[in-house]
């Protein structure tokens, strides 16, 4: 064999096993770094709803059925609405009594019911039976309007003492009617009772 074909030598090592571990635990760690931050980032990221309620019962909630019902709430029953107080009435206040009339407003007040008396009256000494008790209603109606009249202070109880005085002469003309007698007399005394209102107010 010439000096140029000699073989040449070379030194192989084995491969180093220290390193293929190092390699192979900082893969896992990276891996493991990794997976660590990419669950921080999701867990930040994460949309917060209403916190879950707590299935453990609390405290107030394990206490109610357990304890037994107070007495005030179980015997006394609920209140109802306390009623409001009636309004107590109020005083009607009275009206104020009508002024005294003069006697001149008096006068023409009083004077289509009295000339209207005298005209019933003529009416009644002429009729009879139940034309002349129609007559009598209708003139005891017009009394009960004059006695109720305001009469001046002046007069003072005298008008409504010949009002009534008249009205118990009427009440004497419808008794002649009724019994079908002569009520000529019964008519003319209640004639002199409405003269003498006609004069009281200076008719």
């Amino acid at each position: 064999m010439s000096e140029q074909q000699q073989p040449v030598y070379e030194w192989v090592f084995p491969p180093d096993r220290r390193r293929s571990r190092r390699r192979l635990w900082l893969i896992v760690l990276l891996s493991l770094l990794a997976v660590v931050i990419a669950g921080a980032l999701f867990w930040m990221f994460l949309p917060k709803g209403e916190p879950a309620a707590d299935p453990s019962p609390s405290p107030s909630s394990t206490a109610t059925p357990t304890s037994s019902p107070s007495p005030t709430a179980t015997a006394a029953p609920t209140p109802s609405a306390t009623p409001a107080p009636e309004p107590e009435p109020t005083a009607v206040p009275s009206p104020p009594p009508p002024a005294d009339p003069d006697m001149a407003t008096f006068r023409e007040h009083v004077r289509p019911r009295l000339d209207d008396a005298l005209t019933g009256l003529d009416l009644a000494a002429g009729s009879s039976g139940q034309e002349t008790a129609a007559i009598v209603d209708t003139l005891q109606n017009d009394a009960q309007w004059l006695f109720e009249a305001v009469a001046p202070a002046a007069l003072g109880d005298s008008w409504r003492e010949e009002v009534a005085a008249y009205s118990a002469r009427l009440e004497d003309v419808r008794a002649a009617a009724n019994e079908g007698g002569d009520v000529s007399g019964a008519v003319r005394a209640a004639r002199d009772a409405v003269h003498g209102l006609r004069e009281m107010v200076g008719l």
